[in-house]
């Protein structure tokens, strides 16, 4: 039986060191069965209470065609200070070649202090399926039908 690292599937993704990230780790996996890669803040900030930033990373990547990079937060800081990223999950598309920001936002009750060098969020690479719709005069009928939010719950 082979081990479950062999069966990880891996992709190859170009990353460009801006100047203003010089010295910084670039995305890694912080254990073997880490779905993401922490990512570090390029910046000093301080996010007040409710407050959003586009925190800068320092590089920019290339990801192949055929997938995408989800920006994720991080649960401690979620759990710890109310830190979360917006848009979430965020998309990073394969023909953007911009630096890498993670919009932060604040929805704890004191200020927070983005450090340089401090994770910030995690990149999950993941393929991405394309969509055709086709118009039609009905759906098919399904058990739930139309119920919509909180329609199978209690």
């Amino acid at each position: 039986m082979s081990s479950p690292q062999a069966r990880m599937l891996e992709i190859d993704i170009e990353l460009m060191r801006l100047p203003h990230g010089v010295g910084l780790p670039a995305p890694s996996y912080a254990s073997a069965g880490a779905a993401g890669m922490d990512v570090v803040a390029a910046e000093n900030l301080t996010l007040a209470p409710g407050a959003r930033h586009a925190v800068a990373t320092g590089f920019a990547i290339a990801i192949p065609e055929g997938y995408e990079v989800q920006v994720r937060p991080r649960s401690g800081l979620a759990l710890k200070h109310g830190i979360t990223c917006l848009n979430t999950p965020g998309t990073i598309d394969s023909d953007y070649r911009g630096e890498v920001r993670v919009i932060l936002a604040n929805l704890g009750q004191e200020p927070f202090d983005v450090v340089r060098g401090e994770r910030i969020a995690q990149l999950v690479p993941a393929p991405v399926l394309r969509a055709r719709f086709t118009e039609v005069e009905a759906l098919g009928m399904t058990e739930r039908g139309f119920g919509g939010f909180g329609s199978t719950g209690r």
